[in-house]
């Protein structure tokens, strides 16, 4: 799937939203294990990111390639500052209604309002892969992401308490949350 939009961040910066290729393997990699470093809500440890640079061109070719999954990248002045991902949760006819998603912006670029840039693009390409419900799980902690989501029509649908076993946190409760697309179709059934 491909994507490109520009848009002015809230400090007035141009930032570029598009898909990865495997020409940017490196600097997504690089910006993958770097959020991973930065926060305690994302799904890995640092040390688990093993990926080599072969392997992320790849994926993100693969990505590029398909119809229904997008690895986006945010850059600002030609430099990797965030991702955003979109994924199918299963090709199964059950489930192939559904889609989920994260996002990850360096620390430093917090606040500028690229997650929620990167979130409405992973919205816009789940709705025109034909997905019509995305899924997401956040840290019940990340209060800033729950209302992020929350601004843009996600609702909770559940809670797991024991979800992350943290080496830094401990325990860490993930709240589910969803978000209905293309409406017309699900009411189809």
């Amino acid at each position: 799937m491909k994507y490109y939009k520009r848009i002015t961040l809230k400090d007035g910066r141009e930032c570029v939203l598009r898909n990865g290729t495997e020409n940017d393997a490196q600097a997504s990699l690089s910006v993958f294990r770097k959020t991973h470093e930065e926060t305690d809500y994302l799904l890995s440890v640092p040390e688990e990111i093993t990926y080599t640079v072969d392997e992320q061109a790849e994926y993100l070719q693969k990505k590029t390639e398909s119809d229904g999954e997008i690895e986006l990248l945010a850059e600002i002045d030609g430099k990797t500052v965030a991702l955003g991902g979109l994924d199918r949760i299963h090709s199964r006819i059950k489930t192939k209604h559904r889609a989920d998603f994260g996002v990850s912006v360096l620390r430093e670029y917090w606040g500028l309002g690229i997650g929620r840039a990167l979130l409405e693009a992973c919205i816009e390409c789940a709705e025109k892969a034909g997905y019509e419900q995305l899924e997401l799980e956040v840290v019940t902690d990340n209060q800033a992401a729950i209302a992020l989501y929350q601004s843009a029509g996600f609702t909770e649908f559940g809670r797991n308490p024991r979800a992350f076993k943290s080496p830094v946190s401990g325990w860490q409760e993930l709240v589910m949350m969803r978000l209905e697309l293309n409406k017309e179709k699900t009411d189809e059934l």
